[in-house]
């Protein structure tokens, strides 16, 4: 589940640049600012369900979600990687009916989530 927000994240935080990587745009975007905000967190989330309207950054996000979770987040720089992590561990702890609500939407097999529970459980025992 870690990966699946810090996919999530990154993916807020990047647009696709070329074929390799995702660009750096949006990586100085204050994403505590946007935790600690419940208000300003729920338009993103109502931005990636289709519920409501989306800024510039969360455009992105929705474009470049479905790539970032296929591929496992490999055009994703470090920062967005940890940024990404710390959004989706924020969602899973204090907005768990939102978390499910988005993975569903974007990872309906479940396919990312297995693979990002299996990354936790080694993360887990090398803890």
């Amino acid at each position: 589940m870690k990966s699946v927000s810090v996919l999530v994240f990154a993916a807020v935080l990047a647009v696709v640049y070329g074929q390799n990587k995702y660009t750096n745009k949006y990586d100085n975007v204050d994403v505590d600012m946007i935790l600690k905000n419940e208000r300003v967190l729920t338009n993103y989330i109502k931005c990636m369900m289709e519920e409501g309207p989306c800024t510039a950054e969360g455009r992105e996000l929705k474009k470049t979600l479905p790539d970032a979770l296929a591929s496992g987040c490999t055009k994703c720089n470090i920062k967005q990687k940890d940024t990404a992590e710390k959004v989706m561990k924020h969602l899973m702890s204090r907005r768990p009916k939102d978390w499910d609500r988005l993975t569903k939407k974007y990872d309906p097999q479940g396919n990312f989530k297995k693979r990002y529970e299996e990354h936790l459980q080694k993360e887990k025992k090398a803890a």
